[in-house]
This record gives structure tokens, C-alpha cells and sequence, in this order.
């Protein structure tokens, strides 16, 4: 039986003032974020948009009107809305409302492959040449250094080259290129975080750097991390895009929506929909990650617009 004092509802006990355990004060958090994130227009309409692209990626078979890579020569750059042909043809027939759906398989692929290695790795060079300082830090800073100097497409496009075409070596190229930023960001907040009073008081306990590090250290970044990536997504999808563009990314006939508007680059002035439309598909996944990013930025760090 219920006491008066026991929260009635979830939301009341997510709600709480004072939370009565570490399982509660977490769940209120993340309920927190959420109320704010839902209170930002923007954020939401973003939300919305990443949604509907990943149901369409998933359920891609039972959307596409078409197969995706049959042709037909007879039917080649039709019009939107062309019998049945929602975003009309390519150069070889092919319906691209379909291409789209599958398409969004690979751009949303990249993204989450991307998004799982660069942090990861940079979170780790970054902790380690903050935690552990001296000559490790100035070689790993100087390395980071190093990735920094060159712009990201460029390196992506020598990485790829020396690969091979392809999307995994794609995927590999744009990790490689894009984990410095988050080695800065660890960096700058292990340096914070390594003299404090609790981390000593941890270290006089007997826990070791490895410990310190991956318990104490790692939560305390991952925060402004996941910031940077939600933010960062952007561009990992027009640098996988313009890999796909210069015949570097998904090779022919993959439907990824980089080499589609490059295919479309040639008919652009009399057939405006077989490089505007996949174009559009790339814009919408970019400004959805950016609105996502910027709702997630007040939440995790409210200091970081000021």
C-alpha cells in the first residue's frame, strides 16, 4: 500500500526535487533534457525529419515503387510525376523516388558508422595526452595537429585513393579525418578534470590511470562530445556526398545520393530534378542533424552559445 509521500505518477517521480536514488536522479535528467529539447520548435521539427528518413531507409522495400537499379532507355529523364514516377527518371531509366529510399541506407550508414569510430577515437588520443601530459601529450597534440592542417575533403580524398573506392574505405577515410576536433575537445576537458579534489581522492583509493580515466574521466566529456558530433554530422554527410560525387564513395549502381547528383551535374539546366532532388535528400539529412545538434548543445551545454 501506498504512502501519501510516494510519487502517484512516473512523471511526478521523474519530476521529484529530491531524488531518493542514482537510477531516479538519471532518468529525471535525461527527462529534463527532454522537456527542453521538446520545448525548442527547431530542435523537434529536426527530429522529425531524421525520423522519417530513417523509417523511410528501413522500409525501403515496401516503399520504392521500383527496383532501385533496373533500367529502362525508353523511359529515361521523364518528369516528375510521370506515370507514377514520383520524382520522375534518371539518364537510364531508373525511378529516382526509389533511389532516394535506398539511397538514405547508405548516407544514414556512413553517418552512424562515422559517428561510432571518430569520437571513440578521438576521445581516447584526447584523454591520454591530457591525463597523462609531457611527452605523450605533445606528440599526440602534435599528430592532431598535423590532421588539422589539412582541409577535411582533401585528406578523405588522398585516404580514399590510397584504399580504393568503395563505401567502407570511405567510411575508413572520413573517421580518420574527422577524429581530431573530438581529441581537442577530450583533451581540453581532461586538463580540467585531472587535478580536481575528487580525482585525487580517487587516486589515493589505489585506482589506476586506466580506471580514472575510462570511470571517471570519459563521462565527464562525453557530454560536449555528443554535441560536437550531432554538429559535426553535417558535414560528414556532404564529405561522404562529395566522395560519392567524384566516383570515390559507393561505386555505380549503389544509389548513393552523392554519385546521383553527380550524375544529374550533366543534365542540370534541361533536367533539373535528376541532380536537384538528391540534392534536396541531402540538404534535409544535413539541416536535420543541425537543428538535432543545436537543441542538444542547450541541454548537455548551456554555457556553449554564450
Amino acid at each position: 500500500m501506498s504512502t501519501a509521500t510516494e510519487p502517484s505518477t512516473l512523471k511526478a517521480w521523474l519530476l521529484a526535487e529530491e531524488p531518493t536514488s542514482r537510477r531516479q536522479a538519471r532518468a529525471a535528467s535525461i527527462y529534463q533534457g527532454w522537456l527542453t529539447m521538446r520545448g525548442n520548435t527547431l530542435t523537434m521539427i529536426g527530429l522529425g525529419i531524421l525520423i522519417f528518413l530513417i523509417l523511410c531507409a528501413i522500409f525501403a522495400p515496401l516503399l520504392a515503387t521500383e527496383n532501385p537499379f533496373a533500367q529502362d532507355l525508353a523511359n529515361r529523364l521523364k518528369p516528375p510525376g510521370w506515370e507514377g514516377h514520383i520524382f520522375g527518371t534518371d539518364s537510364l531509366g531508373r525511378d529516382i523516388y526509389s533511389r532516394l529510399l535506398y539511397g538514405a541506407r547508405i548516407s544514414i550508414y556512413i553517418v552512424l558508422l562515422v559517428a561510432a569510430v571518430a569520437p571513440l577515437v578521438g576521445l581516447m588520443i584526447g584523454t591520454i595526452a591530457g591525463y597523462v601530459g609531457g611527452v605523450t601529450d605533445t606528440v599526440l597534440m602534435r599528430a592532431t595537429d598535423i590532421f588539422l592542417a589539412f582541409p577535411r575533403l582533401v585528406l578523405a580524398l588522398a585516404f580514399v585513393a590510397a584504399l580504393g573506392a568503395g563505401i567502407e574505405n570511405a567510411v575508413l577515410a572520413i573517421a580518420l579525418t574527422a577524429w581530431p576536433p573530438y581529441a581537442r575537445i577530450a583533451r581540453a576537458e581532461t586538463l580540467t578534470i585531472r587535478n580536481s579534489d575528487f580525482i585525487a581522492a580517487v587516486r589515493l583509493q589505489g585506482a589506476g590511470p586506466i580506471r580514472i580515466i575510462v570511470r571517471h574521466i570519459w563521462p565527464l566529456c562525453i557530454s560536449s562530445l555528443i554535441v560536437r558530433v550531432t554538429l559535426d554530422m553535417a558535414g560528414i554527410i556532404l564529405t561522404a556526398a562529395g566522395l560519392g560525387f567524384l566516383g570515390l564513395g559507393a561505386q555505380p549502381p549503389s544509389p548513393e545520393w552523392g554519385a546521383m547528383v553527380a550524375e544529374g551535374r550533366k543534365y542540370i539546366l534541361d533536367y533539373w530534378w535528376v541532380a536537384t532532388i538528391p540534392g534536396l535528400a541531402i540538404f534535409s539529412l544535413s539541416l536535420a542533424f543541425n537543428l538535432i545538434g543545436d537543441g542538444l548543445r542547450d541541454v548537455l551545454d548551456p554555457t556553449g552559445g554564450e
